[in-house]
């Protein structure tokens, strides 16, 4: 399951990057193909606007890198959750098996 979602995750991000780079161009080369500049910087181009594009790029990564450990966070409680439910619903099951064998040795 775990390695389902990983793929499905890495996939949907290959994605939406290759489909932003046609968009954009050559990071930090100046002003996209999208329609909008990106900023002063960045239609400037040069080192400043390679620079630039490195940085949002290193940010964005970062972003997608907590995104994702909050999300196998939610997993993992959400697992948690689920084996103390099954627990408390097995003893549920244990005391209404006793009640059956006390009503059983009451006949």
């Amino acid at each position: 399951m775990a390695r389902l979602l990983r793929s499905s995750l890495r996939s949907y991000f290959t994605t939406q990057i290759r489909m932003g780079s046609d968009q954009l161009g050559e990071l930090g080369k100046g002003a996209g193909k999208g329609g909008g500049g990106g900023g002063s910087i960045r239609e400037a181009g040069g080192s400043f606007g390679k620079k630039e594009a490195a940085e949002e790029e290193r940010y964005f990564r970062q972003k997608e890198k907590e995104q994702l450990a909050a999300l196998r966070q939610h997993h993992q409680d959400e697992i948690e959750h689920h084996k103390k439910e099954i627990e408390r619903l097995q003893r549920e099951i244990d005391r209404h098996k006793g009640k059956i064998r006390k009503l059983k040795h009451d006949d």
